[in-house]
């Protein structure tokens, strides 16, 4: 690991790598880890968001 590479760039790294090495392994398709690593925080707090305010707006319709 190179003193300039970031925590990310490091875990997306070996998750290439293991890609690489277990082509077999990500047949089910990506997780929510995947999602989440690849939004970062700002990202995943605006999809909370979005599934909150989209489960709301949901109720208020359907009750």
């Amino acid at each position: 690991m190179s003193s300039k590479e970031t925590h990310e760039q490091r875990r997306e790294r070996l998750r290439q790598t293991e890609l690489r090495n277990n082509p077999g392994g990500s047949i089910q398709g990506s997780g929510l880890q995947d999602l989440v690593g690849g939004l970062g925080w700002k990202g995943t707090g605006v999809l909370i968001i979005v599934l909150i305010i989209g489960a709301l707006i949901y109720l208020t319709i359907f009750n």
